[in-house]
């Protein structure tokens, strides 16, 4: 299938999202116009976000550092972009502190998030919190509440361990895993992937942002297991030091090989060529754009249903439109309902 359906008829999901980075957030903020919608249009009753914890670079990192505390920028992110109040409060939640001080670089929702961890003893908890002050419109959890940490062995038998280090290695990565192993998931986590109608994983960076939720305990398990549509979002571009020479397909090769499990019933890629001046700066970061053109070899990587849409926002840089993303994951739930 290379194309589907605009939204068609009234209905009430329960949707999932799973990954991290910026692509995480961007499908939050294209989904939270749908959260309790009239009736006449295809409505979200919940909306949660399953947040990659393994960041360990920027102000993040040092916060995870300084204050054994798990790295709150891509659940600052995410709760930004859930928000209600996209003015005042959103803006200061990502405010950045400049100056030459310590508080250089740091960003003030991190410092909050700091603060609520350790009044409360416990990050899920400071990010409920935070949520209720940003009249979140919906649900974000942790991919697990232990300090994890993300580990690649290379193709020379070399170990490799940190989020920032790792996207620097690109291809030579043979595989990864979490330190410690045996983190589990939150059990709210795991109850609203059991409850979920749709449950997408992507966009986002393939082995930093997309696997480490992904190798939590149980919880890809939890998804293999859950009735749920799921959904895999493919990236745009390749990314530099992370993804070098990849395609689409290759990126959903990748991500079958750890959760081979999960059965995907729709792949959503973007149909649109960026500009010449975008290919001509991306080529310069060692960047390609991916997905075009690539539905056979999708379709002999996986069983799903192959979603093409025009998917790009404009602007300078290369970025999924989250209205249009939106649409595209919910026009797949109405095909899905439809055919059941």
């Amino acid at each position: 299938m290379e194309q589907v359906s605009q939204i068609v008829s009234p209905h009430s999901i329960n949707v999932v999202t799973v990954g991290g980075g910026t692509g995480l957030s961007t499908v939050l903020f294209g989904l939270k116009r749908y959260v309790r919608t009239p009736a006449s249009e295809l409505s979200i009753s919940k909306l949660s976000a399953i947040v990659a914890v393994t960041d360990d670079g920027g102000s993040s990192g040092r916060l995870r550092t300084e204050l054994n505390m798990l790295p709150p920028g891509d659940v600052r992110n995410c709760m930004v972009a859930l928000s209600e109040d996209s003015l005042l409060l959103s803006r200061l939640f990502q405010h950045r502190f400049a100056g030459n001080g310590e508080l250089n670089g740091h960003n003030f929702g991190n410092i909050f998030l700091a603060a609520l961890s350790e009044m409360t003893g416990d990050f899920a908890e400071a990010v409920r919190l935070s949520s209720g002050i940003l009249a979140s419109k919906g649900h974000i959890y942790p991919a697990t509440n232990a300090n994890v940490h993300l580990v690649a062995e290379l193709d020379d038998g070399s170990v490799v361990e940190g989020e920032t280090k790792i996207s620097q290695v690109g291809d030579r990565i043979t595989s990864v895993h979490l330190d410690p192993e045996n983190c589990v998931p939150m059990p709210e986590a795991i109850s609203a992937i059991e409850s979920a109608d749709i449950i997408t994983i992507g966009p986002g960076s393939l082995y930093t942002s997309l696997l480490p939720p992904l190798l939590v305990s149980g919880l890809a398990d939890a998804i293999g297991k859950s009735k749920a549509v799921k959904i895999f979002i493919n990236n745009l571009m390749t990314q530099p030091g992370e993804t070098n020479g990849l395609t689409a397909a290759d990126h959903l090769r990748v991500l079958q090989q750890y959760v081979p499990n999960i059965s995907f019933g729709f792949v959503i890629l973007n149909n649109q060529h960026i500009t010449a001046e975008q290919r001509r700066r991306y080529l310069i970061e060692g960047s390609q754009q991916i997905g075009l053109n690539e539905l056979e070899s999708i379709s002999r990587a996986c069983d799903a249903n192959v979603v093409y849409a025009n998917l790009l926002v404009g602007g300078e840089k290369v970025r999924h439109d989250p209205k249009r993303l939106a649409d595209t994951i919910l026009s797949c739930a109405n095909f899905a309902r439809q055919s059941d």
